[in-house]
């Protein structure tokens, strides 16, 4: 525990870049929630723009809304 879904558009990132974001969202996980960065498991998932609202929008943010901690400006 914690696990994190990054569902996002496809984009290239340099494995610089990748471990960067790891490692802010691990020491931001590690901070809010008091664990250790060895139980933090990230996935990134890229979603393409034309199947966003479907597979994304509608069952995540939509139909979820109660969960979201913030929502979008779309």
């Amino acid at each position: 525990m914690p696990h994190v879904n990054i569902k996002h558009f496809p984009v290239t990132m340099t494995p610089e870049q990748q471990t960067a974001l790891m490692t802010t969202i691990t020491q931001a996980l590690e901070n809010a929630l008091g664990c250790e960065a060895g139980a933090v498991s990230i996935a990134l998932e890229p979603i393409d723009p034309e199947e966003w609202q479907e597979k994304v929008y509608g069952p995540e943010i939509r139909d979820r809304a109660h969960l979201l901690c913030k929502t979008p400006d779309y």
